[in-house]
């Protein structure tokens, strides 16, 4: 599997979606504790405000993104690693981007 072909076909899929946004679950298996899902945003979109289902880290791999959890922000861009706070948080696109999210659940 190529991370960067399933990315190019999610951006094209979020720039024509009425959401803006398109992903798709990379690993998951029945019982895992373990799941990633990469994620397209259009610019100006946000995946709304959630609480992660546990430990988790989302690496952008393109684009610019804010990951806002109460007062706090951080701005993302390509390279990017940071671990989700365990708190209620959202994360907006400042431009097309592509987010791998991983989640290690409880």
């Amino acid at each position: 599997m190529s991370i960067d072909e399933l990315a190019d076909g999610l951006l094209a899929k979020a720039a024509s979606n009425e959401s803006g946004r398109s992903s798709v679950t990379v690993y998951s298996r029945p019982g895992a504790r373990l799941r990633q899902t990469l994620i397209a945003l259009a610019a100006g979109q946000v995946m709304g405000e959630y609480k992660s289902p546990g430990d988790a880290s989302v690496l952008c791999l393109r684009g610019r993104v804010v990951l806002r959890a109460g007062d706090a922000e951080r701005e993302l861009g390509p390279g990017d690693l940071l671990a989700v706070p365990p708190q209620r948080h959202d994360i907006r696109a400042l431009e097309l981007s592509v987010l791998l999210l991983t989640v290690a659940l409880h």
